[in-house]
This record gives C-alpha cells, structure tokens and sequence, in this order.
C-alpha cells in the first residue's frame, strides 16, 4: 500500500509528458493537418485543439475514466446482483474490458487512428509494468489475447494503479487531446514554444471541464454504466486526414 505522497509523485510520473510511453512519436493528427494546410500557425493550433478538446476529447475523457472506475470496482458484483468470480483477478471482468475497447474501437472510424491508439495503449502498458512492477496491468487483455487495448482504457487502468480516480484519469486524457498536438505543432512549424504553451493555457479551463464531464460517466458509487452510453463524437476529417497520412511516403511522426 503505497502512502499518498508516493501515490501522487508516481502518478505525475505516469502522466509527464517526458516519459516513455512513445507519444512523443505521435502528433495527435496534427502533422496531417499540417500537410493539408489547415495548420499554419499558433491561432490555428488553439483552433485545432480545441476541435479535438470537443469532439474526441471528450471521448477519450469518458472512456478513461470508466476504465479507471472498472478497474477500482475489480471483481464487484455485477448490476444483475450476481456473485463475484471465485478466483477474481486484477482488473475485474475481461468481458466487460472487451466489450469497452469494442466501443471505443466504434467511435474511431479510421483505421490508422485506431492502430495508433492501440500502439500508445501498449507503449503506456509497457511503462507502467517498469513503474510498477508488481501491477498486473496486462492481465484483462491477456485473457481475451489481444496484443494491446486502446490508449485511453490502459491510462485509466494506469491512473487506478497508482491511486488516482476517475476524475483525473478523464482529465489526463483531455489534456493529452491537446497536449501531444500543440507539441508537435512546434516541431513540424518551428512555432515560439512559450506562445503555444500560452495557448494551452488559455485551454485550460475547457480541459478542466472536459475531465469532469467524462468523470460524470463513472459514478462514485462503483457502478459501471452501460458502455454504449458513453459520448460518440469525431471530426470526419482528422479521420480523413490520419488515413492519408498513414500512406504518406515521408513522414515525421507516427500519426
């Protein structure tokens, strides 16, 4: 049982932007949009976003957080009233664990953005076993074999893992819908990195609320809600635009 300062420092660690979870080799869509010509400068990034912030941000919010709260809830008994499993394992149910990443696979219709999602899945899955050693983060997809589970379920397994609860892991996942963009947004446009982080800041407060909102749909009392009830939005061209980009012939970052 870690104290609670151990807790929050581990936690600051799976969340920093420095760690090597492998974001750092993907844009968010952002080197796409850039190509295009939809991104040429620091207004754009805010504009660019703040799309996302709304639309899968929102999404990945909701998903981590219920992740995070499935995670906690373990081998609970489910709605029916049923009896928890005789030998339960970390993380609860793999049934409902797949029926999860099946929805979030439903609200990413491009193909590109749900193998780079799973890619960023398994590179955070990868760190939290070096982080925590003992954590057995892998089990639930082991036990429907899949080789990686989608980005957003493994942070709120992650955020559950070192302490934290449903409303940090929704707003963990809304400030990296931001954060991995803006960030690549200076490397591919050689942008002033104090004005687009002066952006971020101004996205702050919609950040904030974006965290809630998806936290909304873990409720405190450990019920887990029904998955296909959880927010179903996307921009058609980011879709578009991350399978063009995943054909590029040269290209800097991953997605």
């Amino acid at each position: 049982m870690t104290s609670a300062g151990q807790s929050s420092a581990l936690l600051l660690l799976l969340l920093d932007s420095r760690s090597p979870a492998g974001a750092h080799g993907h844009s968010g869509g952002m080197e796409a949009a850039v190509t295009a010509g939809f991104v040429t400068g620091v207004a754009d990034v805010e504009r660019f976003c703040r799309f996302r912030l709304r639309t899968s941000g929102q999404v990945a919010a909701a998903f981590a957080a219920v992740a995070c709260q499935l995670w906690l809830a373990g081998s609970r008994p489910d709605r029916s009233g049923g009896a928890a499993p005789a030998d339960p394992a970390p993380g609860g149910d793999a049934a409902r664990w797949a029926e999860l990443d099946a929805e979030f696979s439903a609200r990413a219709p491009s193909a590109a953005a749900r193998t780079a999602s799973r890619q960023l899945g398994s590179g955070l899955r990868r760190l939290v076993r070096a982080m925590v050693p003992g954590a057995d983060l892998a089990l639930p997809w082991q036990r429907i074999q899949w080789p990686a589970p989608h980005h957003p379920l493994v942070l709120g397994a992650a955020v559950a893992i070192a302490g934290g609860d449903a409303r940090l892991a929704g707003l963990a996942a809304a400030l990296g819908t931001c954060t991995v963009p803006a960030s690549a947004a200076v490397r591919l446009l050689g942008l002033d990195p104090y004005a687009v982080q002066a952006v971020l800041a101004g996205l702050s407060a919609e950040i904030d609320a974006t965290g809630v909102a998806g936290a909304r749909f873990a409720p405190a009392d450990g019920e887990i809600p029904v998955f296909g009830e959880l927010p179903a939005l996307a921009g058609p061209a980011l879709e578009l635009l991350a399978d063009v980009h995943a054909r590029a012939e040269v290209r800097l970052f991953a997605s």
